[in-house]
């Protein structure tokens, strides 16, 4: 540190306070060092032009929640019927709040009345698949 001049640096000089008044590390006087003209905003890239950014996976799973429900219906098979509902429940945590929530709603719906009708047709437990 040799022949520095001890009021060039970045910083106050050793011993100096950084503004007075106990010490307390602020600079008085001086202006808001942000420049908010020169923020840029966070934008998720458009899937539009790279499809692969989509995400299958919450249309698979509304899918397989469809596909359960009405074999819980029809069939009266209550863990097809819990399984509906587990797939509607990552179809709805995977998806983007852009996407339709009608159907994201009537997936629910259908899941949840497959679970009421079977349980209503047979108050039993369920019993195991296997």
């Amino acid at each position: 540190m040799a022949g520095r001049d001890p009021g060039s640096g970045p910083g106050p000089g050793p011993g100096a306070s950084s503004g007075g008044g106990g010490g307390s590390g602020r600079r008085r006087g001086m202006a808001d060092p942000r420049r908010p003209a020169r923020v840029a905003r966070y934008k998720p890239p458009a899937t539009e032009t790279n499809p692969a950014l989509e995400d299958p996976t919450p249309d698979y799973m509304n899918l397989l929640g469809m596909v359960f429900s009405m074999c819980g219906l029809m069939l009266k098979l209550k863990w097809c019927a819990w399984i509906a509902v587990y797939c509607s429940f990552i179809s709805f945590a995977n998806s983007r709040s852009s996407e339709d929530t009608k159907q994201m709603m009537s997936s629910f719906m259908l899941s949840i009345s497959a679970v009421v009708m079977s349980y209503l047709q047979n108050p039993q437990p369920m019993s195991p698949p296997w």
